[in-house]
């Protein structure tokens, strides 16, 4: 696997910019880019001049250390001090880097004066003006940093995966009803379970391409072709959405599955430890030379790595690759593993069917058990209960419960956390609950330190199982509300409680950032629908996809538990 100096160069410059970040003695930090820098202008490969028995300290400002560095990548391709500082950073934080404005030095600044680790932190401390507060930026850094955010959400439109799933499985659907084509598959953001999507990519195998394009261009809800060839075409529905086709040869179709489906940093990564092994990867297969050697299935392309199958989900190059080297790959979760759901409401509160409408869908979809939590009686518009009718439907749950075999209902309710951060009803009523999800439904717009320090004293509550939606978004309509996620997740570890993925797609909250730290902290997360109907138990699919894009095991989902190991944790938290 020959490692080039544009490895090294990468590798250096990257351990250059995690060590700025970290703060770490600004000597050492140039060294690294001192280093990056020699080995980008050097006319050999330095594997070259190892083989030869030179010695890399001879190279302007290499000293032992980055030479035993370079000779590492040089063996193994790997830099264990990079592997390192990767896993110390929050995976978000590096993210920020490609931001127009913001290098390594004000990334330092805002994650640890600020604790920004995310694109969305780093817009709400903007708008706060906390960003101008600190030492080099000032007002007119921080409004170019927050139009320069925004200049990236804004090039292109982009649409729940949920809403883009209702025309991209009908014209999917269309397409595959077509004599000779053998594959369609909607691939791009969409088979990643990204939250949103720009456009819908679709990609088939057909023995008549020609014939493919016409049906395309000519379906019903189109309303301009933007192009049509031979063997790729695009259009832009009646919705607004635009969908891009391209037919190959099922003898490439794996290899153009997996180049469509993306995402561009995955694929790159993957053609750099092809070329490492003399291979070239594209579209059309994995080559040596001018033989193909894989690209039937996306498995023989990562075959030919010598890589287990990766999951579509995983494609961020986040470190799928490095854990797919290892043998450490997550065995994601599926929906077949959630044996229940413990966020649902019924028409005693804002939902809109009974109790036992409720329990019957539950079944039909192979639940074992269902909590009902509707609101507590805090905002009118939710008709939420107070303690007398949650007293009324516990005993309702009760009779229901008699004559159920192979399921329950469980008791519970969505309590309002108020602005203080105490719970919008009594200990003694929460006490005799199964499940209590803690939710913020008001006071979005508080202060980053009270709204963390809101959470936390919530979270503190000893009759809290769940945080519900904890950063309490709507994507396209409200953004999260300014609070420091990481210690959240660190107090319901500390406490022994879980926190919600809520599964509502216009929520997804958890964000796949967060179920992967509350993954590494120890913390359990619940996949719940917050249904409002029996329809919308359906959600829980959106949430698993949301689950697996944050590396989430069965054995990290709390709810993937029988009923009995689940009453057992559900006291322990409480």
């Amino acid at each position: 696997m020959p490692v080039h100096n544009a490895d090294i160069t990468a590798a250096f410059e990257s351990i250059a910019d995690l060590l700025e970040i970290q703060g770490a003695n600004p000597f050492r930090i140039r060294a690294y880019r001192n280093a990056a820098r020699t080995f980008s202008e050097l006319s050999r490969e330095a594997r070259e001049l190892l083989a030869a028995g030179e010695d890399l300290t001879r190279l302007p400002g290499i000293g032992a250390d980055l030479a035993g560095k370079a000779r590492e990548l040089v063996d193994t391709g790997h830099c264990g001090l990079l592997d390192r500082l990767r896993k110390e950073l929050p995976p978000a934080v590096t993210e920020l880097l490609h931001i127009p404005g913001l290098g390594p030095k004000r990334v330092k600044s805002l994650w640890h004066d600020l604790g920004v680790q995310t694109v969305e932190q780093l817009v709400h401390a903007a708008a706060a003006g906390r960003i101008r507060q600190l030492h080099g930026f000032g007002e007119k850094t921080e409004r170019s940093i927050l139009e320069a955010v925004l200049s990236q959400a804004n090039q292109k439109r982009r649409i729940l995966r949920s809403v883009a799933a209702q025309y991209a499985e009908s014209l999917r659907s269309v397409l595959a009803t077509i004599p000779g084509v053998k594959q369609v598959t909607v691939a791009g953001s969409f088979r990643r379970q990204c939250e949103t999507v720009g456009d819908i990519d679709l990609l088939a195998s057909a023995s008549n391409a020609t014939e493919v394009m016409q049906r395309f261009t000519a379906y019903d809800e189109v309303s301009d072709v933007l192009s049509a060839g031979d063997t790729r075409g695009s259009v832009l529905l009646k919705s607004g959405l635009q969908v891009d086709l391209r037919v190959v040869d099922p003898a490439c179709y794996g290899a153009a599955l997996l180049y469509f489906t993306g995402s561009k940093a995955h694929n790159i990564a993957l053609r750099r430890l092809g070329h490492k092994q003399g291979l070239k990867i594209n579209e059309y297969g994995v080559f040596q030379g001018q033989t193909r050697l894989a690209g039937t299935t996306e498995a023989s392309v990562y075959e030919s790595l010598g890589l287990p199958y990766i999951p579509a989900e995983l494609r961020e190059n986040r470190g799928e690759i490095e854990q797919a080297q290892s043998g450490h790959l997550p065995q994601l979760v599926v929906r077949t593993d959630l044996r229940g759901d413990l966020h649902a409401h019924t028409r005693d509160s804002d939902g809109h069917d009974t109790l036992e409408a409720m329990a019957k869908a539950a079944q039909e979809l192979g639940l074992s058990y269902l909590a009902i939590t509707d609101h507590s009686a805090y905002l009118g518009v939710t008709h939420g209960l107070d303690a007398a009718r949650l007293q009324a439907q516990g005993e309702m749950i009760d009779r229901l419960n008699d004559t159920f075999s192979g399921f329950t209902l469980l008791k519970g309710v969505e309590v309002d956390i108020l602005e203080d951060g105490s719970l919008a009803l009594s200990d003694a009523v929460l006490a005799r609950l199964d499940v209590v999800i803690a939710s913020v439904h008001s006071h979005f717009d508080l202060p980053r330190t009270h709204q963390t320090e809101r959470l936390l004293r919530a979270l503190d509550h000893p009759h809290v199982t769940l945080l519900g939606h904890p950063s309490g978004r709507l994507l396209g309509e409200r953004a999260p509300y300014d609070v420091d996620m990481e210690r959240v997740i660190r107090k319901a570890a500390e406490r022994g409680c879980f926190l919600e993925l809520n599964s509502q797609p216009q929520r997804l909250d958890l964000n796949d950032l967060h179920c992967r730290m509350a993954r590494d902290a120890g913390v359990l997360v619940s996949i719940n629908s917050d249904a409002h109907s029996t329809f919308d138990l359906a959600n829980l699919d959106c949430g698993v996809g949301q689950a697996r894009r944050g590396w989430l095991e069965k054995r990290h989902v709390l709810n993937t538990r029988p009923i009995g190991a689940l009453r057992d944790m559900l006291k322990v938290s409480r």
